[in-house]
């Protein structure tokens, strides 16, 4: 799973084919309605992870991963994560608001022949917004 995170914090998309399904389904609150393959809140095939991962990078340039704690068995994958990002670009029509956000997630993962076939991925998207200064106080 440490590959996956690398990829992410490295923005290696070259390492996508080694490490995801061609049916990859992602579901993630973050994931726009549009330029992701899938509905919103879902990135659907390794085109689509790329396409989000490019947009992740684009608005959050500095994203970065760092696992605390993970457990696994032979087909599940689940660990808590610190996320830190700077928004420094647009986001899913989000002008950059330049602000660095911290947040905690869960993640879990279904992983066949060696590959992630599924990634469900838990956080407090309302904390996000509120670090932006996207809400009312």
């Amino acid at each position: 799973m440490t590959d996956y995170v690398d990829m992410w914090n490295e923005q290696n998309y070259d390492a996508i084919p080694d490490l995801v399904a061609e049916s990859f389904v992602m579901y993630d609150p973050a994931a726009p309605e549009e330029g992701v393959p899938g509905p919103a809140g879902e990135v659907h095939g390794r085109d689509g992870l790329e396409a989000f991962m490019h947009g992740v990078a684009a608005g959050f340039p500095d994203f970065d991963v760092t696992i605390l704690d993970m457990v696994s068995s032979d087909d599940l994958v689940m660990y808590e994560a610190a996320i830190t990002m700077t928004h420094e670009g647009e986001f899913d029509g989000i002008p950059p608001t330049g602000r660095e956000v911290k947040v905690r997630e869960m993640s879990k993962y279904r992983v066949a022949d060696g590959v992630i076939h599924e990634h469900r991925a838990y956080f407090d998207q309302q904390a996000i917004f509120e670090q932006l200064g996207l809400t009312d106080d």
